[in-house]
């Protein structure tokens, strides 16, 4: 079976089987926020778990949940449990986070 991505702008939605470990309910929707713009992409009829990592995932029960930016498409998520990436950038002197 062929692994299910989405993208929105920097931020990548690879489906998992389960969320594993101990992990933690986030306490808003925000996945991430852009440093440059202070836009957001907002996760909505979904929830955002943190790992002990600071990894973030995202839960998926009813229908389908949407995720959305004020410079970005829309996406939508169906059902399910969710690895959020925060894509990263290399500089010749160390990899960092890309700036939204």
């Amino acid at each position: 079976m062929k692994e299910m991505k989405k993208r929105q702008g920097d931020i990548l939605f690879v489906k998992i089987d389960k969320i594993k470990g101990d992990i933690i309910k986030k306490s808003d929707n925000i996945i991430a926020e852009g440093e440059a713009t202070g836009h957001k992409h907002i996760l909505i009829d979904g929830v955002l778990y943190l790992d002990e990592n600071g990894n973030i995932f995202a839960k998926v029960e009813n229908n389908e949940a949407t995720v959305v930016h004020e410079e970005h498409k829309q996406i939508t998520l169906p059902i399910g449990d969710y690895r959020i990436i925060k894509q990263r950038e290399y500089l010749p002197e160390s990899p960092r986070p890309v700036a939204d």
